[in-house]
């Protein structure tokens, strides 16, 4: 429904006419993220600064409207889908890389700057920033921290939270607040930690200060055919076991190959049950040494068409079919429904061989590409969402992989966060006094649960609406 005219004209009193948007076919844009959650916002509000931010949200705190932060609209678990109505905050105008530091190596960005652009520019003066999801192209950093995203590198290098050092964050009662992690001596809770990957129910992000690295002088890609997912498994277990860590450890199945190959023709051998993909970096004598180890690893596990890129071009090649793999599969069918479990990686061959049947017993193509290194799984469902009648299968299947991922010691998210997608199966992994403890902190933050209502905690009244936004039909849901 929509927002009453006066709390609209409010709003615009602070961002400008043009910035808040309540159109119905202007808002369906805002309907969804990434996953295949839908439902449309009562208004968007594009704030352009920190004022706006706090100002908008002490407008929603004085009526108790919901108030979902919103980056670039790439996150996988529908962490940014307003399933409760109310004010979707998009924050993607505030872009700015507002200082780099290269003697602290050091940055300080607003949330809306794209993952990659940080990198581009921290080049400048030899630095990167280490965490890198398939979609840091698009995505942005703000949303980043508020799903602690992952990325291929972060085997090595750690998941967002690692490298961030502290935040501008603005609060239910739109106070703002800074949080810092940075200090090795500091004392009491790390606010920082709690708010990072808290999925917008505790705060909004309005500036973040991130950890940097030095770009390493030397950089080796390989990749080695398998026979089938069991083997590549099994050498990707043979690699950590002999204590090589490598910077990324990406495995891609047959499938993926074969839509990734069409694509890019980046050189993956189609004849593979599996490939792998392996970078080292490092000084130039240390990566040859890892290269060469690894190489002997591979092969003594079954592996075969190695072959190590002998040029930036080559490796840039061999990364834009990785990264890109999702897209090419559009190739196979124009939807795709992702999970992303996390397992030991002793039992990837297990799970991947549980993944299988259960595509194979619902009678869906499934695609899988995922952080072998880690054991960070990523089943793609495909599908076509103009047919209706194979949604509930869809669910249904996604619902059984990832009860095999509990089954097998794992837990339900590596990186895209609990959100909408999960929430309903917290209860495999918690207990209730565990939900409990949840519950409190986030009362503590955000008492009359404004802040992103209906996410991470199990609702009983939700599955009618969950489905309903599966439908891709509005869910009308009214705000309180």
């Amino acid at each position: 429904m929509p927002l009453p005219q006066p709390v609209a004209e409010e709003l615009r009193r602070i961002v400008g006419r043009e910035s808040v948007i309540d159109a119905p076919n202007d808002l369906r844009i805002f309907e969804r993220d990434g996953s295949i959650e839908g439902a449309v916002p009562d208004a968007v509000v594009l704030a352009s600064s920190t004022e706006h931010v706090s100002a908008v949200i002490k407008v929603a705190a004085k009526h108790r409207i919901p108030v979902v932060p919103r980056g670039a609209g790439t996150g996988l678990s529908g962490g940014a889908v307003t399933i409760r109505g109310g004010i979707a905050l998009q924050v993607t105008r505030m872009r700015k890389i507002l200082a780099i530091d290269p003697v602290a190596q050091t940055a300080l960005v607003e949330p809306g700057v794209v993952n990659q652009e940080l990198s581009l520019v921290a080049a400048q003066h030899g630095l990167f920033y280490a965490p890198d999801p398939s979609s840091q192209k698009a995505c942005t950093i703000g949303g980043n921290a508020a799903e602690n995203s992952g990325g291929p590198h972060c085997l090595y290098y750690g998941v967002t939270t690692n490298h961030v050092l502290g935040m501008e964050v603005v609060l239910a009662d739109g106070s703002v607040h800074w949080v810092s992690g940075d200090a090795p001596d500091r004392v009491g809770l790390d606010l920082c930690g709690v708010l990072v990957g808290s999925e917008g129910t505790l705060c909004a992000i309005t500036k973040i200060k991130v950890r940097l690295l030095r770009i390493p002088p030397s950089i080796a890609t390989m990749l080695a055919a398998f026979p089938s997912i069991e083997t590549a498994s099994q050498a990707v277990s043979a690699v950590i076991g002999h204590g090589i860590v490598p910077a990324a450890l990406e495995m891609m199945d047959s499938v993926t190959v074969g839509a990734v190959e069409a694509h890019y023709h980046a050189g993956y051998p189609t004849d593979a049950g599996a490939v792998l993909l392996v970078e080292v970096d490092g000084i130039a004598e240390s990566t040859r040494e890892l290269m060469a180890a690894i190489g002997k690893i591979l092969g003594e596990n079954q592996g075969y068409a190695i072959r190590e890129a002998q040029t930036p071009a080559e490796r840039e090649l061999l990364w834009a079919g990785r990264k890109g793999a999702i897209g090419a599969l559009g190739r196979i069918k124009p939807n795709y429904y992702l999970h992303d479990g996390v397992v030991p990686r002793s039992r990837l061959p297990q799970v991947l061989s549980a993944v299988g049947e259960i595509g194979e017993h619902y009678q869906l193509p499934v695609a899988n590409v995922f952080h072998a290194g880690d054991g960070n799984l990523h089943p793609n469902i495909l599908f076509d969402l103009r047919d209706r009648q194979v949604l509930h299968q869809v669910e249904a299947a996604g619902e059984e992989m990832l009860r095999a991922v509990v089954e097998l010691g794992g837990a339900l998210s590596g990186e895209h966060g609990i959100g909408l997608e999960k929430s309903a199966f917290m209860p495999w992994i918690y207990n209730p006094d565990d939900l409990g403890a949840m519950h409190r902190v986030k009362d503590v933050f955000d008492a009359d649960g404004i802040l992103n209502p209906g996410k991470i905690f199990p609702d009983p009244s939700r599955k009618s609406v969950h489905l309903a936004g599966r439908t891709g039909l509005a869910v009308e849901a009214k705000w309180w």
